[in-house]
């Protein structure tokens, strides 16, 4: 989730992607002192079921809008959104949403049109990059100058490969149209300019086939001294990140 200040205004908050039922995302919330109803809107980044399982019901539940590519929201029936406002959004796009900026960028997976983003606020940037076989120049360049980014880990391609995974399914994973490894995540550090990077956090850690250790061996020394890295857990997230 990103908040912008409120700078004596209503922050604006996005939920980006929603893969849990309404009952495990509401405690989330409460979590962090907040209630559905807080959120402005979510924005799905592609039609896989563990980022967009829950977020027709949470839209209804919270009278919010979801935003997504043109890709995204017609890869689903038209049932799944009954009642739901979709804003489709182009995957190139770049617009305001109350306190926040959302420039979207295009990326290589196995989906229908998945997009992923930079958030701006005031002077801050935030990156977001999850759900990618491969980086390309265009998403170096997206992601180069933010303050924070939520970056995908998933595997250690040596546990993925001796792993208990089908054949098909580590090719997928480890392919173009996949997931980031930890080195392929370390090249991304190392490509774009980190000058004004406070907060790196790694994400989107297999369970099966990778461990926090790891993430930690491999991009831990692609980040100076002054970034601190988070790695966040499947079960609870990260807590609230001050990026200034």
């Amino acid at each position: 989730m990103i908040e912008s200040p409120s700078r004596g205004l209503d922050p604006t908050r996005i939920l980006v992607d929603c893969g849990l039922g309404l009952k495990e995302v509401s405690r989330r919330l409460e979590a962090r002192g907040l209630l559905p109803t807080d959120l402005d809107a979510i924005f799905v980044t592609h039609e896989h079921q563990d980022h967009i399982d829950g977020a027709a019901r949470l839209a209804r539940a919270a009278g919010i809008p979801v935003l997504t590519s043109h890709g995204t929201a017609s890869s689903m029936p038209d049932e799944f959104w009954t009642g739901v406002r979709v804003i489709e959004i182009d995957s190139h796009a770049r617009f305001s949403l109350g306190g926040l900026t959302l420039c979207c960028f295009p990326v290589p997976h196995d989906a229908r049109e998945p997009v992923q983003l930079v958030v701006e606020s005031q002077q801050v940037r935030v990156g977001v990059l999850t759900d990618v076989g491969r980086s390309t120049p265009h998403i170096e360049s997206m992601l180069s100058g933010v303050d924070a980014l939520f970056l995908e880990a998933n595997h250690d391609e040596q546990m993925l490969r001796a792993g208990g995974y089908p054949e098909a399914l580590k090719q997928r994973i480890a392919g173009p149209y996949g997931h980031l490894s930890n080195a392929e995540s370390a090249s991304i550090l190392a490509a774009i300019d980190q000058s004004r990077l406070q907060h790196v956090v790694a994400a989107h850690l297999s369970q099966h086939n990778n461990r926090p250790e790891l993430v930690q061996k491999v991009l831990g020394p692609m980040i100076g001294a002054k970034t601190q890295m988070t790695i966040a857990s499947q079960e609870e997230g990260i807590d609230w990140m001050l990026v200034d």
